[in-house]
C-alpha cells in the first residue's frame, strides 16, 4: 500500500512539497484524476513502493511546476531527484524496471497492436468528457459505438481480460474511464447504460476488473465520481471530500 502525505488532502499554493521518502518513489497525484489512476494501477499492481502527493488543481502549489512543466498530474520524482510525467510513459517505464508481474507482453507485434487498443480509446475518452461540458449535446449512440469495438476486440482475443487471463496494461489503461462511465447514466439517464446483450464480453469484464486488487486499491463508487463531478460543474472543485471518511 502507498502511503498517503497529509491524510490524503490536497496540497495547494503556498504549500511546501513534503520530503522525499527514501526506498520510496514519489507520485504527484489528484484523487478523482483518471489519468493520475492509471499510474496508481500500476505502481499497485507491480507493488513498487510509492507515496503520494495528491495536489489541488485548482491552486495549484507553486512547485508542482518544478515536477510538471505545465502544473499537471501524474508525476513521479525518483529519489535522486529525476522527474518523468505523463500517464502513459510513466506506466511503460514503470513495467520496464519492474520485473514483478510484467504487464505488456514480452511479445512485439503484440505490444504494438496492445498500444494500438490503448490509443483508439481515446474516442471514448474525449466522448467522456463532454459530460462536462453540455452532457445534454451528448449523443448516445455515438457513445454505444465507441464502445462497440472493444467488445469485438475482447471476443476476438477469447480472454476474460484484453491482457489475458488476468488484468495487463491494455486493461489498466482503459479502467478508470471506465470506473467512470456509470455516471453517464446517473447524469443523464438510461440511454447510456450498456445493453447487456449487446455487450456481455465488457460487462463481464467491468465485473472481473473491480475484483482485481490494484484496481481496489484505487477504485471510488461511482456515487463519489459523481459527488465530485458536481461540484467541478459548480465551479468549486471540492478535491477533499473524501478526507473526513478517511
Amino acid at each position: 500500500m502507498s502511503q498517503v502525505f497529509g491524510n490524503g488532502r490536497h496540497l495547494s499554493v503556498g504549500s511546501t512539497a513534503p520530503p522525499l521518502t527514501k526506498g520510496k518513489l514519489r507520485l504527484y497525484s489528484m484523487r478523482f484524476c483518471p489519468y493520475a489512476q492509471r499510474v496508481h494501477l500500476v505502481l499497485d499492481a507491480k507493488k513498487i513502493p510509492y507515496d503520494v502527493v495528491n495536489v489541488n488543481l485548482s491552486a495549484k502549489p507553486e512547485w508542482l511546476f518544478d515536477k510538471h512543466p505545465l502544473g499537471k498530474v501524474p508525476a513521479i520524482e525518483f529519489e535522486d531527484g529525476t522527474v518523468l510525467y505523463e500517464s502513459l510513459v510513466l506506466c511503460e517505464y514503470l513495467d520496464s524496471i519492474s520485473t514483478t508481474r510484467p504487464l505488456a507482453s514480452s511479445d512485439p507485434l503484440q505490444r504494438a497492436k496492445d498500444k494500438l487498443v490503448i490509443e483508439r480509446f481515446s474516442q471514448f475518452i474525449v466522448l467522456f468528457y463532454k459530460m462536462y461540458q453540455d452532457i445534454n449535446a451528448l449523443n448516445s449512440d455515438d457513445v454505444l459505438q465507441s464502445l462497440e469495438e472493444f467488445e469485438i476486440e475482447l471476443t476476438k482475443r477469447d480472454s476474460p481480460y484484453f491482457s489475458g487471463t488476468r488484468p495487463g496494461m491494455v486493461d489498466f489503461m482503459i479502467w478508470p474511464w471506465c470506473e467512470r462511465a456509470d455516471m453517464l447514466t446517473i447524469m443523464a439517464g438510461d440511454r447510456f447504460s450498456l445493453p447487456e446483450k449487446r455487450f456481455p464480453k465488457l460487462l463481464q469484464w467491468k465485473k472481473f476488473m473491480k475484483e482485481d486488487e490494484a484496481v481496489k486499491c484505487s477504485y471510488l463508487d461511482v456515487s463519489d465520481h459523481v459527488k465530485f463531478l458536481k461540484s467541478r460543474l459548480a465551479g468549486t472543485n471540492d478535491y477533499d471530500m473524501l478526507v473526513a471518511s478517511l
